[in-house]
C-alpha cells in the first residue's frame, strides 16, 4: 500500500468515527417520551395504563380526578426509553385541567369502549379538543384503541378500523381486564415516537 492510499484509509477512518461520534452525541442516554391517554371517562383509560405497567387489573371503577401519572422505563429498538403516561380524565368537570397537560404530548392513546356507541360517537370530539389544546398529528403519533374486547360488543371491529383508517391512525382491540392486545398497542406507539424523535 502506498503512502497516499494508507492516508486516505487513515482519513476515512477517522470521518467514520466522527459520524459515529455525531450520533452518539445527538442520542442521550435515556429518551423521554409523554404519552396521554384521551377518552371518556370509563373506558378503561387507567386500566390500560396500570395493566401495562404493573401487570394488574382493577376491576371496581375509581374515575380519574383531573389528571393521573406514572413513569415505565422500557427498551424500545435498542434505545432506553423513560415513558410518562399523563392519564387524563375523561369526565367533563375537570375540562379546565386536563386541558393543561396535552402540550408537549408525543403519543397519544384515543380510547373507546366497544361496548359503548357512545364512546365511540364522542371520538371526534376528544380528537377536536386534543388538537385544540396541543396535540398536532404533524408532532404526535394517535393509535386508536377499542378496549374491553371481553364485554359485549356495539361496536364492529369493521367500523372501528375504517374511522381509524380515515385519520391515518393504527388501530388496537385491547381487554385491560385480561391483557389482550395491551402490550403490543402500547409497543407500537413506542416505536412510532421513538422513531420520530431519534
Amino acid at each position: 500500500m502506498g503512502l497516499h492510499e494508507g492516508q486516505q484509509q487513515q482519513q476515512q477512518q477517522q470521518q467514520q468515527q466522527q459520524e459515529v461520534n455525531i450520533r452518539t452525541i445527538n442520542v442521550p442516554d435515556i429518551i423521554r417520551i409523554k404519552i396521554t391517554s384521551v377518552g371518556d371517562g370509563g373506558v378503561g383509560k387507567s386500566c390500560l395504563i396500570k395493566r401495562y405497567c404493573e401487570e394488574r387489573f382493577v376491576s371496581k371503577y375509581i374515575p380519574t380526578i383531573g389528571v393521573d401519572y406514572g413513569v415505565k422505563t422500557v427498551d424500545v429498538e435498542g434505545y432506553e426509553v423513560r415513558v410518562n403516561f399523563w392519564d387524563l380524565s375523561g369526565h367533563g368537570e375537570f375540562f379546565d385541567v386536563r386541558n393543561e397537560f396535552y402540550k408537549d404530548t408525543q403519543g397519544a392513546i384515543l380510547v373507546f369502549d366497544v361496548s359503548s356507541r357512545k364512546s365511540f360517537e364522542s371520538l371526534e370530539n376528544w380528537l377536536n379538543e386534543a388538537r385544540r389544546f396541543g396535540c398536532d398529528e404533524r408532532c404526535v403519533d394517535f393509535i386508536l384503541v377499542g378496549n374491553k374486547t371481553d364485554k359485549t360488543r356495539v361496536v364492529t371491529e369493521h367500523e372501528a378500523s375504517s374511522w381509524a383508517k380515515q385519520k391515518g391512525f393504527s388501530y388496537f382491540e385491547t381487554s385491560a381486564n385480561n391483557g389482550a392486545n395491551v402490550s403490543e398497542m402500547f409497543d407500537e406507539l413506542f416505536k412510532l415516537v421513538v422513531r420520530r424523535v431519534v
